[in-house]
């Protein structure tokens, strides 16, 4: 079975499961100016040829969703330094991915859990990251 899949079937599993949380979005310019002003960790859960390809947002943590839900949620809480509370800000390519990470912490118990919903593509909540011609970095390292 491909880890997609895999990781596809676990994170459904556990949204079934996890009781109904406000699931709050912004924009990704609402996203950017909130971390540039401290005030939401950025965390792009894409994988790495989609940071290569395109870059990531400055200053974003980087988070794999596809490594598996134990090694995601571990780099989450590497990215929080172990606070649930901690606002962070979670981004993809289109918002789909985000929607399934963003629920499933919250049924870790993260309070603050905010949605990039536009990705970085684009979708129905928005042009995206990269069509508003919003900052990226290269991703040397990834």
């Amino acid at each position: 079975m491909h880890i997609k899949t895999v990781v596809s079937s676990l994170l459904t599993a556990l949204l079934l499961a996890a009781p109904a949380y406000a699931a709050p979005d912004l924009t990704a310019p609402e996203a950017l100016a909130a971390a540039q002003a401290g005030k939401v960790k950025l965390i792009d859960i894409r994988t790495q040829r989609e940071w290569r390809e395109t870059g990531i947002a400055p200053g974003a943590g980087r988070v794999d969703m596809y490594q598996g839900a134990a090694a995601f949620a571990k780099g989450i809480e590497a990215a929080t330094g172990g606070d649930k509370n901690a606002p962070i800000a979670l981004i993809c390519r289109t918002g789909n991915r985000t929607t399934q990470a963003q629920k499933f912490l919250q049924s870790q118990g993260y309070t603050q859990v905010y949605n990039v919903k536009e990705g970085m593509a684009g979708s129905s909540a928005g042009p995206g990251w990269l069509k508003r011609g919003m900052p990226v970095d290269a991703c040397r390292n990834c």
